[in-house]
């Protein structure tokens, strides 16, 4: 079904949104977005949602399953502490995108603001994946404790801008970050080290990057010519030294 969003105050419009899905749509698709908030926040069904616009902050918050995707660009606060289900932007987006992110996939085409990846987590199998098909802003990887943040550097349009900001892994305390072509080692942390990917990263990688790839209608072999460096957290513990010890 479709929805016109011209003119829809955010709660109307979401208010629209949770009453088709809870009628049973499995595709819905909104136009003329512009701007509106909490778009698909807390969907527990498997519904695709196309946004033709640019969606307002905290797209798919606490989303659990579904899929959206948005045509344009997005703002700030996608995927906050998403569960499930897969965001695809196909432009810029904002900053802090992935907030303590739990699960599911969120694929960004081109450049992201600040604060990508913070506080994302994982548990047993649930792994969250974030792919910036651009370039980022400072603090990559924030505080990140789990999942998977890929940067490619490859779609811009500022071929000039760096293709990452300083203070990049600050606090990284687990998984894992994945960069094309290398990264700037005078913007790192000194929280996380550069390493080189063994067969298994490279195999998990390309599974992460056909899905990318998929999802953009770009040819993974273009996207794996560039050799690839892992970023990982030096310890588990980082500021451990911070805190008082426990009593005996």
């Amino acid at each position: 079904m479709q929805i016109d969003a011209n003119g829809v105050y955010y709660k109307e419009l979401n208010r629209q949104i949770r009453e088709a899905v809870a009628a049973g749509s499995d595709r819905i698709e909104l136009v003329n977005v512009n701007g509106q908030y909490f778009i698909g926040d807390g969907i527990n069904r498997p519904v695709t949602i196309t946004i033709n616009g640019v969606p307002g902050n905290d797209l798919a918050a606490f989303m659990n399953g579904a899929t959206i995707i948005v045509n344009d660009n997005g703002q700030d606060n996608i995927g906050n502490t998403m569960n499930a289900g897969k965001v695809v932007i196909n432009g810029h987006a904002g900053d802090v995108l992935g907030y303590g992110m739990r699960g599911g996939r969120i694929h960004i085409l081109k450049d992201v603001g600040y604060r990508v990846g913070i506080h994302m987590k994982s548990y047993n199998d649930n792994k969250p994946a974030l792919v910036v098909g651009g370039k980022a802003g400072d603090f990559f990887g924030e505080y990140m404790a789990g999942g998977v943040l890929i940067l490619l550097g490859m779609f811009t349009d500022d071929p000039h801008k760096p293709k990452h900001g300083f203070r990049f892994g600050t606090g990284m305390h687990g998984g894992v970050i994945y960069v094309r072509g290398g990264v700037d080692e005078a913007k790192l942390s000194q929280e996380v080290g550069v390493f080189e990917l063994d067969a298994a990263d490279r195999k998990e990688l390309e599974g992460y990057l056909q899905d990318y790839c998929t999802d953009f209608k770009l040819k993974l072999p273009e996207v794996l010519k560039e050799k690839f460096v892992k970023i990982l957290p030096k310890s588990k513990r980082p500021y451990g030294n911070m805190y008082c010890p426990m009593p005996r």
